[in-house]
Parts: structure tokens; C-alpha cells; sequence
């Protein structure tokens, strides 16, 4: 049976020494470490995630697919700036850029909005990896730069005949779904928009595609959210963050609409995240960063397992 480490000391010393300079980052900008529980009572409601479910003691538990949760609930309670490094869990088929558990970064910045919160991981960007450049263009612009349509005011038609232009595979139920196929038009065209070497921060979403992002009114309306993106490998996906606990209910609402439509198995919000929305979560900005992803990046690997002490089959 083979026993060995999938990746070489060289890689696992480079991985350490950019986890340091993570911590010093923050430590120089005062934002404090948190260490939050792995296990949860409810799992994700968005329906392009996965949750790992676990039974304790004849309950049903999840893995955490973020800390998302568990720190809004520290924010709403005082803590301030926060960071932390952790473990997360998603049910998916390995893959060159995917795992099942991954390493993720994710930290919140009180009174910060997205276009703040892109400077602040551009910071930590060049403290990890000297010298990268990273470009800044909204995801209509990169969409028409790549050949792509409007993803503001295409009609969800107009998107499947692009998907299927593209020769992608759509069922029926698949070319009415708006949201899939503006993800689509992410992943495959947005993400290639910049040549190999170069990438950037992709801004100002669909409102279809806000998640927890807030919207900002206008023609059209904007979701504040922005996701990292270089050699076209998605890094980082950033909020604006919802405060307001109607439209936090709502949003979960929309995320069970959606889940039920593809037959997805229902996940009730957390009840104690939504409770602490409510108590007052402060106007803040959040990101989640792959550090397995960044690693990758650092290493100029091409598969996660040569950055991970041990495979899948650990």
C-alpha cells in the first residue's frame, strides 16, 4: 500500500512559508485569528454546493463548506476584523483543482466594500507572490472581451443558445436556469479572458448571481461581489456582505426555490446565524481565498495533490 507524501519537502516548505506570511499579514494589520468548530448543524443552501453529512449520536451534522457562519456570528458579536485558516468540506469528484477537503482562508473587514476588500487581498497578493499583476474589470466587460453576451441583459434564451454555441450539453431544465448558465458564462469564458500568466479581480455580478452580496440599484443593479481569478483557476470570491435581515431570509428563500427546481435535497438556514443577523452584523466586506489554489500557484504546480502532504487516499 503506498504510504508515501504526495508532495516533496521543497513544496511542503514553500506551503509553511506562505502560511506565515499569511499569519504576519494580518497580525500587521491588526485582524485577529479565530479558530471556529468544523462541525455544524446545518450545511449549505446554495445549490452548486455540496455538503459532507455526518451522524453523531444519532444527529445529523455537517462539515463546514466555509466558516462563514460561525464568524459572522463572532462579528455580530463584537470581535472586530477577523481571519482565519481552516479546514473546509465539499462533496466533489476529485480533480486536478478540486478536493473533497481543501484548505480555505476567509476573512471579514469592518466599514470595508468590495472594491476596498479587492485592495486588501491585492496587498496580500503581492506579499505572497512579488510581482504578480493583477487587472481589475467588471464581468460584463471581460464577458464582451471574451466574445461572450451581456450577462446583465441577455435574455436566459440568448444565454442557452451562447452555452450551446460553445458546445456545451444542456438538458431542458438546465437552458431555464438563469443562474446555471450565468455560471457557465463565468467558468467558461470569463475565466480565459486574460492570457496564460495574467488574471485578475472580476467585479460587479448579476443580480442572480449576488449569493449573500449586497445589490446596488441602478440600470442595471450590481451585486458588490468579486471573485480573484488567474490562469483562469478561480482564487478568491468576495462580498460586500448582506446586513439586513430580511433580505437574508430572502436570499435563503431563493437558495431553496433553487434547490427544489434541481431536486436537490433541502437545507434549512442556520437558524443561529440568522439570529445573530438580527442582533446587528456591522457593515462589513468578506472573502474566501483556496489556499490549496494559491499554493498551486506559488509552486507553478498543475494538480492539487502536488501541493498536499497526502492525497485523496490518504
Amino acid at each position: 500500500m503506498a504510504w508515501r507524501p504526495t508532495a516533496n519537502r521543497s513544496t511542503l516548505t514553500r506551503r509553511s512559508e506562505l502560511l506565515a506570511t499569511i499569519r504576519a499579514h494580518f497580525a500587521r494589520a491588526r485582524v485577529l485569528e479565530v479558530d471556529t468548530p468544523l462541525l455544524g448543524t446545518a450545511g449549505a443552501g446554495d445549490p452548486a454546493i455540496a455538503s459532507c453529512a455526518v451522524e453523531l449520536s444519532g444527529r445529523r451534522h455537517y462539515l463546514q463548506t466555509s466558516p462563514e457562519s460561525a464568524m459572522k456570528r463572532l462579528l455580530a458579536a463584537g470581535s472586530g476584523d477577523i481571519f482565519q485558516l481552516c479546514k473546509a468540506f465539499r462533496v466533489e469528484e476529485d480533480s486536478p483543482l478540486h478536493r473533497c477537503e481543501f484548505t480555505l482562508l476567509e476573512w471579514y473587514r469592518l466599514g470595508f466594500d468590495h472594491h476596498r476588500l479587492m485592495d486588501d487581498v491585492a496587498t496580500l497578493m503581492q506579499r505572497l507572490l512579488p510581482g504578480v499583476v493583477l487587472e481589475r474589470a467588471s464581468l460584463a466587460a471581460l464577458s464582451a472581451r471574451a466574445g461572450g453576451p451581456d450577462p446583465h441583459l441577455a435574455t436566459t434564451p440568448e444565454l442557452a443558445a451562447w452555452a450551446r454555441a460553445r458546445g456545451l450539453q444542456l438538458s431542458g431544465p438546465d437552458a431555464a436556469d438563469r443562474v446555471l448558465l450565468l455560471d457557465l458564462l463565468l467558468s467558461e469564458v470569463v475565466r480565459h479572458a486574460w492570457p496564460a500568466g495574467r488574471g485578475g479581480f472580476v467585479y460587479d455580478f448579476p443580480v442572480e448571481q449576488a449569493a449573500y452580496a449586497r445589490i446596488r440599484d441602478g440600470e442595471p443593479s450590481l451585486a458588490s461581489r468579486f471573485e480573484l481569478v488567474f490562469d483562469g483557476v478561480e482564487l478568491a470570491n468576495g462580498w460586500h456582505e448582506v446586513t439586513d435581515p430580511l433580505t437574508q431570509r430572502a436570499r435563503h428563500a431563493a437558495e431553496a426555490a433553487a434547490r427544489h427546481a434541481r431536486g436537490l435535497p433541502d437545507m434549512p438556514p442556520d437558524p443561529r446565524l440568522l439570529a445573530a443577523i438580527e442582533a446587528g452584523l456591522p457593515d462589513c466586506a468578506g472573502v474566501a481565498v483556496g489556499v490549496d489554489r494559491l499554493v498551486m500557484l506559488a509552486c507553478a504546480a498543475r494538480d492539487l495533490g502536488a501541493v498536499l502532504a497526502f492525497g485523496a487516499e490518504a
